[in-house]
């Protein structure tokens, strides 16, 4: 997949969790908003123990698959390669990219998380297919996500590599046409399709940027 292609799929990333979805499940969440035509979901759901990660990650990888979608696993390259998930995000506290993209299959994706243009490009030489930017706008869904770079940063970043970069921290609605004029190739949200009354709509709302971007 060129990386032109692979940015047509990355203009929305949706990132599980359970809690905010509740009361709905995570599974139904997802199937509103692949019909609002996100093409990329994130299993992420940090509080569940990896075999309910596992066991959810069988049913979205199915979802995926029937909606011609890309299924990533965050953090867990094991987790990923067991669901025979398209790929697998690391940050900086997981295995590197290198050693991900060694013991990978081929077209596997490798996305890394980077606010720091030289880390973007390092990882980018190390294999990452694409980049993760943020904390773009301030967030209460990751605690542990940084500091506040705005799109000024996140421009930066955009501008050191070649791979679409993926805007993540505080995206909404409102906030997506600014990413998108500053380049970015999509945006990754948590709450804002997780907790939405109507996931399908916000979804098409969230896209909607980049599609002429």
């Amino acid at each position: 997949m060129t990386s032109q292609e692979l940015a047509g799929y990355l203009r929305l990333v949706v990132i599980t969790d359970g809690p905010l979805a509740a009361p709905r499940s995570v599974l139904d969440v997802v199937q509103s908003a692949l019909k609002g035509g996100a093409r990329a979901v994130q299993l992420r759901n940090k509080g569940d123990t990896v075999r309910e990660r596992f066991q959810l990650g069988v049913r979205l990888r199915r979802l995926t698959r029937d909606a011609g979608a890309l299924l990533v696993v965050n953090d867990r390259l094991d987790l990923a390669l067991a669901l025979h998930a398209d790929g697998v995000h690391v940050g900086p506290d997981d295995l590197g990219v290198a050693a991900v993209r060694a013991v990978s299959p081929p077209g596997f994706l490798i996305g890394r998380s980077a606010d720091d243009p030289e880390v973007a490009r390092r990882a980018v030489e190390d294999g990452a297919s694409y980049i993760g930017c943020g904390t773009v706008y301030a967030t209460s869904t990751k605690p542990d996500a940084g500091d506040v770079i705005g799109t000024a940063g996140l421009r930066t970043v955009v501008n050191a590599v070649e791979v679409p970069v993926v805007a993540i921290g505080g995206i909404t609605i409102q906030r997506s046409p600014e990413v998108a004029g500053a380049g970015a190739a999509g945006v990754a949200v948590v709450g804002a399709v997780m907790g939405a009354d109507d996931p399908e709509a916000v979804a098409r709302a969230l896209r909607t940027p980049f599609e002429s971007a």
